[in-house]
């Protein structure tokens, strides 16, 4: 990926619109903080990029090296690069972990994975976010702990190697320990080219990944842009500069689904 350059994108779920004009340029290499208050739109947006059908683009596009992302399907964009992690990932009973990874493995390459391969990449991935690489014979994420289901996201990602990790509120549930191994594997990502969305609520993760920008999500629109001194000011102050420096509001509003794109973009240096 050398470019995800979204403009305008306008979203809304059972006929309530949450993102209202959203632009945003992602570029190869970028570690992208995507913060806001709850209930403004940042998850919603990771899952429009990849496809939920729980959301309805309504306008605006993004395109991906110049192709048009919103025309794929889910699984064309995750072959394109693509991967999210969930914010709550599902439990999936009757599937089996090391099943479901051979699949994914195997549906972006001409020749299935050789067991040999896979257990060593397994085996690798498993120790660096610091789980029993045994829990690969279990369900997927099936009376795993809320750390452990995090983790297992990161996992994935680790043996995918997407050009673009999505990463939603990877860090909650996490103890200190288990932080630092996902930071780590975040990092060890990034340096094999892996571009980054992070959303995160604590300064713990982003102290630890330094992104080197940072993008601000207010009532459905990106309020607001900087580096990663701006994630560091929120992380000391809140949100509440926003309001009375620069006028944003953070109310979160109810408005008609016919809203036109609006909203201007104030860029923080």
């Amino acid at each position: 990926m050398e470019q995800l350059q979204i403009q305008g994108l306008c979203c809304k779920a059972e006929d309530k619109e949450i993102l209202r004009g959203v632009s945003l340029t992602v570029n190869k290499g970028d570690v992208v903080a995507l913060l806001g208050p709850n209930g403004h739109g940042k998850s919603t947006l990771l899952n429009c990029l990849m496809g939920s059908p729980h959301y309805q683009v309504t306008a605006g596009q993004a395109l991906y090296d110049g192709e048009d992302l919103l025309a794929l399907p889910t699984d064309a964009r995750s072959r394109k690069g693509l991967f999210l992690a969930f914010q709550n990932p599902p439990d999936v009973p009757g599937v089996v972990t090391m099943d479901f990874y051979r699949g994914m493995l195997n549906a972006r390459r001409e020749k299935p994975i050789s067991l040999l391969d896979f257990y060593r990449k397994t085996t690798e991935a498993y120790q660096q976010v610091g789980l029993d690489s045994e829990m690969a014979s279990r369900h997927l994420n099936e009376g795993y702990s809320g750390g452990e289901k995090k983790r297992n996201e990161v996992l994935q990602m680790l043996l995918l190697k997407p050009e673009l990790a999505m990463l939603d509120e990877i860090d909650s549930g996490l103890d200190v320990d288990a932080l630092s191994l996902v930071a780590s594997a975040i990092d060890a990502a990034r340096r094999q080219g892996t571009t980054f969305l992070i959303i995160s609520h604590y300064d713990r993760l982003l102290e630890l990944v330094r992104p080197n920008r940072t993008a601000v999500m207010v009532q459905g629109r990106i309020a607001l842009e900087g580096d990663e001194t701006l994630a560091r000011r929120i992380a000391k102050e809140g949100y509440s500069f926003l309001e009375r420096e620069l006028g944003i509001d953070l109310r979160r509003e109810e408005v008609p689904s016919s809203i036109g794109v609006c909203g201007a973009k104030i860029t923080a240096k």
